[in-house]
């Protein structure tokens, strides 16, 4: 067979390029503070009815896993599964929780293990709980961003304003080291109370 010759090798036509992927801004060119006043929280738990992930300071995947085999109605206590290699924890349960939680586990149709289930009764996944917080704040009037992990770090900020101690704060929100839990004691007000007299 013959070579044919009026073929010539040529090199791809192609550039390679690299893709640019959009530059997310800051936390702070969002929002001025990471964490919700206590009366904030409360404005948005009333418009999202969730006060779980405030209370007891959970992230949004704890939230998502929360199984109703982690919850005892009746001795009103929650047992806390923490993700990222958090500490474990047993939390009460308040009476508005467990109305709640009751109200829920009755109207709940799919009987799921899952504690929150979406409208097709399949698990909550962290990305609906983030919608619902974005929708929540919105119907509560906030002018800010607002995401889930922002009522963790209320949790751990209202705690560290009512004058709990760093270690009781860090077994509560279960976090392996307590320079995470220090932030909170750190912008606590109450903590320069008594630094000035009238």
């Amino acid at each position: 067979m013959a070579a044919i010759r009026h073929l010539k090798v040529a090199g791809p036509a192609n550039v390679k390029r690299t893709v640019a992927f959009p530059v997310r801004k800051p936390n702070a060119a969002y929002r001025s503070r990471e964490h919700l006043t206590e009366r904030e929280a409360e404005r948005l738990i009333e418009a999202a009815k969730d006060m779980l992930a405030f209370r007891h300071g959970l992230r949004a995947a704890e939230l998502a896993d929360l199984r109703w085999e982690q919850i005892d109605l009746e001795n009103a206590i929650l047992h806390v599964r923490r993700v990222k290699q958090g500490t474990p924890a047993t939390h009460p349960l308040t009476g508005r929780e467990l109305r709640a939680l009751r109200r829920l586990q009755r109207e709940q149709e799919s009987k799921s293990p899952f504690v929150f289930v979406s409208e097709r009764g399949a698990p909550f996944s962290t990305r609906g709980f983030q919608a619902m917080v974005g929708r929540a704040a919105t119907a509560a009037g906030f002018d800010m961003k607002i995401h889930p992990h922002m009522l963790r770090h209320s949790c751990g900020y209202k705690l560290a304003n009512d004058g709990v101690d760093t270690r009781t704060i860090q077994g509560y929100l279960g976090h392996r080291s307590i320079q995470h839990t220090v932030r909170y004691t750190e912008l606590a007000p109450t903590r320069f109370k008594s630094l000035f007299w009238d």
